[in-house]
Formats: structure tokens, sequence, C-alpha cells
């Protein structure tokens, strides 16, 4: 499982805009409403709402990633924008986010969520990767980026 294979180009969305955090995670979950392993969008906009207000899901870098383990849905599932403005995520350093990532998985696999976030903020913490993530003409170019960036990595 890589991101490259949980990402497609209907869920990718480049320069967004959008006011708030709360207004991109609503766009990030209606992006994966008519996803085949969403069972139910309302379970899933739920829970990613319990676990922001548990903790920030801005982690720096100018990278939101909005998250949760939930019966929602069936197997991980994966969103991503680029935001046209930045917008204030309350993040750990304190820097507005321009890059964001909505990552789902289900309950019983915690060690793949674990294992997915991680990748996520490795690869998306990269300056260079940031830089040409904010800058892709269209989402078959963030595609690519992630197939290049982890054709060296193992499977999670």
């Amino acid at each position: 499982m890589k991101i490259e294979a949980l990402l497609s180009e209907k869920h990718i969305y480049l320069n967004l805009d959008s006011g708030s955090k709360d207004a991109v995670i609503d766009r990030l979950v209606a992006m994966v409403a008519g996803h085949e392993k969403v069972r139910d969008i309302k379970q899933l906009a739920e829970d990613v709402r319990k676990r922001e207000r548990e903790m920030s899901t801005g982690i720096g870098k100018n990278i939101g990633l909005p998250h949760a383990k939930t019966t929602a849905v069936t197997a991980p599932v994966m969103a991503l924008v680029t935001l046209g403005s930045e917008v204030d995520f309350d993040s750990i350093d304190n820097q507005p986010v321009k890059i964001v990532f909505l990552l789902a998985t289900p309950e019983t696999m915690l060690a793949e969520h674990l294992k997915l976030l991680g990748r996520i903020t490795r690869i998306a913490g990269k300056d260079d990767v940031r830089k040409k993530l904010i800058e892709a003409a269209t989402p078959a170019a963030v595609l690519a980026l992630f197939r290049e960036e982890e054709k060296d990595l193992p499977q999670i």
C-alpha cells in the first residue's frame, strides 16, 4: 500500500480557495463521499471531526493531516488538497497550512494507519516535495510525484 496507490486524480484538488479549517475538512470528506471503500460518509465526517477536536492535525511545515480510524471505511481512503491561500490549522509550529491530506482507515488497521501517517509525514515533510505539491498543475503531476518518491520504498 503506497500513497500513490491510495490516491486517484478525482481525490486530488489543487488550489482550493477556502477560508477555514472546517471548510477544508468538509471539502476533503465530500471528495471521498462516492468512494467505493466509504460505507458511511456521515460517520466518517464525525470521526474525523472528533479526532480533530482531540488535537489539531496541523503537523507543521504547512501540512494538515486530518485522519481517523473508523468503521466508516472498509479499507484505507485518502484525499489531498492544496490551498490557494494559507489556512490556520492550529498547527504545532503555529504556521498556516497549504497542503492537506485526509486519511481514513478501518479501526482494525492500526499498524497500517500509523505507517501511512508516518509515510505521508516523511515524504511531504521534504521541502522540495512540498514545493512541487504546491506548484503542481494537475492531479496527474501529484500522483507522479508520489510514485517517484515511493519507488524505492516498501509496501505498507
